[in-house]
């Protein structure tokens, strides 16, 4: 019998249920944000506030009686403004697959099995598996990539429709792939305080479109990322950005752009990390050429000009 314990935890594991939380302000899951200060966008959160809370939602994405991220979501659009994420290091377990849906949005009686989708239902105000049949070329995109969880556990939470978007499959798995590498890279070689733990802080977000999946999940238009961190190696506060339009890759690389960049891309008075340390105006692809390969980091455009 003693073997058999492994395997039912395993099992207890895996039937655990998500107790996400809708809630009605940023600061109830402010821990993910550098200096617990939420992002600001445009005509969406600024100042910490809300301008329409029966549009936008907060949600703590919680699993196992633990916060995990924290997503604000678009009812109308039915997608992700942004999800964010302290991170802390390399993360450990298989893939999770397990597509869920996020039952508060819906008033949805919570129950043992609320992490599930139910077949049967029709959602109002979010997205579910069956908006991306037919899907004409786009997959169910995450915003915080799973590959970034810490554990099973976070990978788990992250596959949620509350934190994924219609996205091209070949900029999904080209492009877009190769950036959250990057940033990975970077966060896990560079991004360590002065006891050498890992920390920084990533904004994942998504750039409403004009066209809808099945009439009713908006296709963003572009997708955009940003990190921060103190690098106790260099001495220095460090800081990056991506973005990128929502079409077929055809082999785009993505450059590494500067926080006031992105700012200027999304319109004032955006801010990924409003009132911290965080460089505006520089870059970290000076560290690229120390990474590994595998890390698909951009080479640095040439200024040069051939005679």
């Amino acid at each position: 019998m003693p073997f058999l314990l492994p395997l039912l935890a395993l099992l207890l594991l895996s039937a655990a249920p998500t107790v996400t939380e809708v809630v009605t302000s940023m600061s109830v899951c402010n821990a993910y944000f550098l200096n617990q200060v939420p992002p600001q966008i445009r005509g969406i959160l600024e100042g910490g506030i809300i301008l329409d809370q029966n549009r936008y939602k907060t949600i703590c994405q919680t699993l196992r009686n633990d916060e995990r991220f924290v997503t604000l979501y678009d009812t109308t659009n039915k997608i992700p403004v942004f999800s964010a994420y302290k991170y802390t290091g390399k993360p450990e377990g298989p893939r999770q697959q397990q597509w869920k849906i996020e039952p508060q949005l819906e008033e949805i009686t919570l129950n043992k099995n609320m992490e599930l989708e139910d077949k049967s239902k029709s959602y109002t105000h979010q997205a579910d598996t069956r908006d991306y049949v037919n899907n004409l070329g786009f997959e169910k995109g995450h915003l915080l990539p799973q590959s970034y969880g810490l554990d099973i556990i976070v990978k788990r939470a992250t596959f949620t429709l509350t934190n994924s978007v219609p996205q091209v499959k070949s900029f999904n798995d080209g492009s877009w792939t190769n950036v959250e590498k990057c940033v990975q890279c970077v966060l896990d070689k560079y991004c360590k305080d002065a006891n050498v733990q890992t920390e920084g802080f990533v904004v994942i977000g998504a750039r409403p479109g004009n066209n809808f999946l099945n009439n009713k999940v908006n296709i963003p238009s572009m997708l955009w990322s940003a990190f921060c961190c103190y690098s106790s190696s260099e001495g220095a506060w460090l800081a990056g950005a991506h973005w990128g339009d929502n079409i077929e890759d055809g082999g785009r690389v993505l450059q590494t752009k500067t926080l006031d960049e992105l700012h200027r891309e999304l319109g004032a008075p955006s801010e990924a990390f409003p009132g911290t340390n965080c460089p505006l105006d520089t870059t970290v692809t000076h560290l690229y050429p120390s990474l590994s390969n595998n890390c698909k980091c951009p080479r640095p455009v040439s200024t040069s000009v051939s005679p």
